[in-house]
């Protein structure tokens, strides 16, 4: 990229100010990643336009940070959370032998790469009810020899995986449907409404998923849930029921509730327990 004076239209002093003038509020920080991430002077312009009107500033690079990596993210996709990071090292710790992984309700398919980086090869595979997070999902998965599906939770996975997952990450919709218009309006307008919307209390997909989950873990394999601290104690119910021997992790640090079901690998429950702040 050519060198610009300071006062050019796409030098970075420019970039800042039209960037605060829109309201963001990092917008050193935006300005170097769109600045570093324009491949010319009119895309720089393009990219500073849609930030300003106020889209995702993953939407606009096209990519996101998590977990040390850079997946891409494509409009209409659903944005990974740093706080879903969390659940990746939950799921790290608690299965680090697994060598079936799957990524349900996936959006992009960052956590099942997030957790493919770190164990090495696996039979990995994603599945969203959006037709655009699996083909995003597809994209990101697709150097671990990854497989991704269409459809509505576990009925979009091949059978043959039934009785044998090591790693079930569910990031499902948790945010209760009265909420949803307090989201704020990155999250409202670009971002579909199945990836946030959970139903009246926020748990109707994460009920489903505990349901139906031990079916298709493998004896010791685990269900990682990514909800709020004040949903947890009903997810943790909903886990339990379900015949999962169940603990709840939390981060105060990233603001992270996990909710953590085990399959016995001889029947047999537990009491569900709290991790220490990580």
């Amino acid at each position: 990229m050519p060198q610009l004076s300071p006062l050019s239209p796409g030098s970075p002093l420019t970039v800042v100010a039209a960037l605060r003038a829109a309201g963001c509020v990092f917008a050193e920080d935006e300005a170097e990643l769109i600045l570093a991430t324009a491949p010319t002077p009119d895309e720089l312009a393009a990219m500073v336009d849609r930030r300003a009107a106020g889209l995702p500033l993953e939407h606009v690079l096209g990519w996101a940070e998590f977990h040390g990596l850079r997946v891409a993210v494509e409009p209409g996709v659903f944005v990974p959370r740093r706080r879903t990071e969390f659940l990746v090292d939950q799921a790290l710790a608690r299965a680090p032998q697994a060598s079936v992984v799957v990524d349900l309700c996936c959006g992009s398919g960052a956590v099942g790469v997030a957790i493919a980086t770190a164990l090495g090869p696996v039979e990995l595979h994603a599945s969203d009810v959006d037709p655009a997070a699996v083909r995003c999902a597809r994209r990101n998965i697709a150097a671990f020899g990854g497989h991704a599906h269409t459809g509505d939770l576990f009925d979009a996975l091949p059978g043959h995986l039934r009785g044998r997952v090591g790693i079930l990450a569910a990031n499902v919709p948790y945010v209760p449907t009265a909420e949803v218009g307090l989201l704020p309006a990155e999250a409202r307008d670009h971002e579909p409404l199945t990836a946030l919307d959970g139903g009246a209390d926020g748990l109707d997909v994460l009920r489903r998923v505990a349901a139906a989950a031990p079916d298709w873990l493998a004896p010791g394999g685990c269900l990682l849930v990514e909800t709020s601290e004040r949903q947890s104690p009903a997810a943790v119910e909903e886990f339990t029921r379900a015949g999962l021997r169940t603990h709840l992790a939390a981060s105060e640090e990233l603001y992270a509730n996990v909710v953590i079901g085990v399959r016995e690998r001889q029947g047999g429950g537990s009491a569900p327990s709290r991790s220490p702040a990580r």
